[in-house]
């Protein structure tokens, strides 16, 4: 907590006093000049902020580390998905995503106003077109995990007006309705291409993919592969059988089971989602102490 007392001149000093609470720099929204107001009373800042809510608009928003195009991007924002804002500066804006918690910078001009979407993108992607028909022009392009306002069906019945235009109904879920297993969501990302920070049908890293094919099941894992080890599903004693949609972690890495000898993971060998017996994969983290680290089952 600060303490204020007098000093000289009568200006107020202020002093730290008592326990401070430092979470994990990831998803704990502070920094040198600024925190969340909900840390008032909690850790040091010169300002605190209460939140703006703003929302992904642009089909996929990238997170970056720092204020610039070039920093390395660290996660991404889908269409539909909440954004608190902290701070804008120029283009930038810094906060965390709502559905984890996670910090960094995006450009504010991809944040717009809340709605509330009804679906979600269940297939590897979809197309919004201008009118209800295989041969109309395509107005964007949506991967798995945008999540979009939808409504009423077409006449034809085969697509869903949404955002002046119309997506295939077969492409879509209604949002807590996903039908297909993690693992089974996992299987249409094969051949998805790896990049770090990403976690979408476009692009993804391996614990995004943990997380979006989670995600749409209503489960919400952490961002990363060492939290999703630390807090995401339950520990498999070592007699336990893998399963189809057990995950399991090597040093820094995480993968879905296919069944119970093949991983289905994000990777920086094939540079894509890519299916590969377990065996081998475990074999490329022999030089640590243990190549697989943990297996647990989300039930």
């Amino acid at each position: 907590m600060a303490n204020g007392h007098m000093g000289a001149g009568d200006r107020p000093i202020y002093t730290l006093s008592g326990h401070s609470l430092v979470g994990d720099k990831r998803t704990t929204p502070i920094r040198g000049d600024l925190a969340d107001i909900s840390l008032a009373g909690k850790l040091f800042a010169p300002h605190y902020a209460v939140p703006m809510l703003r929302t992904g608009i642009a089909p996929v928003t990238e997170i970056h580390a720092e204020a610039h195009a070039t920093s390395m991007p660290v996660s991404a924002l889908m269409h539909g998905e909440e954004f608190a804002v902290l701070d804008v500066a120029g283009e930038w804006a810094w906060g965390y995503c709502l559905h984890d918690n996670y910090l960094g910078y995006v450009r504010f001009a991809e944040l717009g106003d809340d709605f509330d979407a009804t679906h979600i993108v269940s297939a590897p992607a979809t197309l919004l077109v201008s009118e209800p028909s295989t041969k109309a022009p395509v107005l964007a392009r949506y991967p798995m995990g945008a999540q979009l306002l939808c409504g009423s069906p077409s006449e034809c019945g085969k697509y869903l007006a949404c955002e002046n235009g119309f997506v295939p109904l077969a492409h879509l879920s209604e949002i807590g309705r996903v039908a297909a297993s993690p693992a089974d969501l996992a299987e249409q990302l094969i051949g998805t291409p790896y990049s770090w920070g990403g976690r979408s049908g476009d692009a993804i890293d391996c614990s995004g993919l943990v997380q979006l094919v989670f995600g749409l099941k209503g489960h919400m894992p952490p961002r990363d592969a060492d939290m999703q080890m630390a807090e995401f599903g339950e520990e498999l004693a070592e007699g336990d059988a893998l399963q189809r949609g057990d995950l399991v972690f090597f040093p820094g890495h995480v993968g879905i089971m296919a069944d119970a000898e093949n991983i289905i993971h994000a990777n920086g060998t094939a540079m894509a989602v890519s299916v590969e017996p377990l065996t081998d994969a475990a074999a490329r983290f022999a030089a640590h102490d243990e190549a697989i680290v943990a297996r647990k089952r989300v039930k």
